[in-house]
């Protein structure tokens, strides 16, 4: 039973859409107690860091999430903001973020690229696999996936990155730990890859 967490940030109801579609069984998570019966997790993200870390703490679903994720080893798939708010800290606010990688968000810095890139990073772009996963199986690696986003995952330790893309530089896209995965592209815009993504998370059995 997938869990899309609903703490008011994320494009939740296309996430469901996918899923219904899949004839998979998912729900919105709004409160812990709807966490307890979750066998896999989504965490959605839109927007700036520090609002959404803000919403998720005031749902009181933040230390449910640690629990479920760090002790019960839920799978967990973090989406845009969902995925930067694993990181330690953001160059976008001033709260801490989950801290479940050790990493910190950065804003793309255009004037130390050469061949300056439109910000915010906004349509598709193909991806770079740095390790194998069955969560990437069925993935057009050239085809990609679908991007909008003004900061960018930089993760201190190289063995949690699963995907790199370039984008006037190249950066982190996708990451790995475990049980937790984080994707910075929209999975839910980007056609077959993103529903072979969804339905590869849901079939994964690391509990």
């Amino acid at each position: 039973m997938i869990a899309i967490v609903d703490y008011g940030s994320g494009n939740i109801q296309a996430i469901k859409n996918i899923y219904n579609k899949l004839k998979v069984d998912s729900y919105f998570a709004k409160n812990p107690e709807d966490l307890s019966k979750a066998t896999h997790i989504i965490l959605p993200g839109v927007g700036a860091f520090d609002e959404a870390m803000t919403q998720l703490n005031e749902s009181g679903m933040r230390e449910a999430l640690d629990k479920a994720i760090l002790i019960k080893k839920i799978p967990v798939l973090g989406v845009c903001v969902g995925m930067q708010i694993m990181a330690n800290k953001s160059d976008e606010g001033e709260l801490s973020g989950l801290g479940w990688f050790n990493a910190r968000v950065r804003r793309f810095d255009v004037n130390s690229i050469t061949h300056k890139p439109k910000i915010p990073h906004l349509g598709w772009n193909e991806i770079e696999p740095t390790k194998e996963h069955p969560i990437m199986n069925n993935i057009d690696n050239e085809k990609g996936f679908y991007f909008l986003h003004s900061y960018y995952f930089d993760c201190a330790e190289m063995d949690d990155v699963l995907l790199n893309t370039t984008y006037g530089i190249n950066f982190n896209c996708a990451i790995n730990k475990g049980n937790i995965f984080g994707f910075q592209f929209h999975p839910e815009k980007s056609h077959s890859n993103g529903v072979n993504l969804f339905e590869n998370f849901a079939g994964l059995q690391l509990c």
